[in-house]
């Protein structure tokens, strides 16, 4: 690998993990586009849909671990609704993952483009009041937390995501979790679910260890920024961020399968 290289892989992790932070989510729905599209348009060795998410996977992983340790404090970890959504899709993202290897790189690009829609929609549905719940005071249907998450943790084990890009909007729009709770809680239910994606590329040989360990490293130092920028910017402002960036990559995503 040549220096250049280096610089982009890493580049890529940092932004993608600072946004993972900010945002709470895994950072795949931005990574995933870059890392397969940019280094060839730089010129540099290009990566199959394979090795993207694999490197994605073992990524997440990483950067999840750095936001959920900035929002270990402050009661926005809502234990309750980790346990039941990161058992569920922790289970769903090993199936997905371990069953991608059978699956074609047009096809892993079609189920991501239909996820990255599904969620785009749900994040421009009006959201009002959620952030006028007391965090003490906040209730969930566990068995619907429970049975979307498994559904989600398939879908996101196949693209080698954790699926927290949609796990957001299904916590603030169906489950009513307020905004800063959503993001501390879906850093880590994505850790777990990252866990079960990891294991299933890992063990079917689709992850690229060199890329990987870059996109680590910058993970590390990029998600905790992100994180501590999250905590003081107002909520709308960060649900906009999200729903805008789902949405471009999910045009970018149908642009390139149609």
């Amino acid at each position: 690998m040549d220096l250049g290289f280096i610089i982009t892989i890493f580049l890529i992790g940092f932004v993608g993990s600072y946004i993972s932070g900010m945002l709470g989510i895994g950072g795949s729905i931005i990574k995933y586009p870059m890392l397969l599209y940019i280094p060839p348009m730089l010129g540099l060795a290009a990566f199959s849909a394979h090795e993207v998410s694999g490197i994605s996977a073992v990524q997440v992983f990483f950067a999840t671990i750095g936001g959920v340790w900035a929002y270990r404090k402050g009661g926005y970890l809502n234990k309750s609704l980790i346990l039941y959504m990161g058992v569920s899709i922790l289970i769903g993202s090993f199936v997905g993952s371990y069953g991608s290897k059978l699956m074609s790189e047009d096809g892993i690009n079609l189920i991501y483009g239909i996820l990255a829609a599904i969620a785009a929609v749900m994040m421009f549905i009006p959201k009002k009041g959620i952030d006028d719940i007391p965090l003490d005071q906040v209730k969930f249907n566990k068995w619907i937390a429970a049975s979307l998450s498994l559904i989600v943790g398939i879908g996101a084990g196949i693209v080698g995501a954790a699926g927290a890009f949609l796990l957001v909007p299904i916590m603030l729009v169906v489950l009513k979790i307020p905004t800063r709770m959503t993001i501390a809680s879906s850093l880590a239910i994505t850790f777990i679910s990252s866990i079960g994606a990891t294991v299933g590329k890992v063990t079917t040989g689709q992850v690229d260890y060199y890329p990987a360990a870059i996109m680590v490293v910058a993970s590390l130092i990029a998600s905790p920024l992100g994180a501590m920028a999250g905590k003081k910017m107002n909520t709308k402002v960060l649900q906009v961020i999200l729903a805008v960036l789902i949405l471009a990559t999910a045009v970018k995503i149908w642009m390139d399968i149609l």
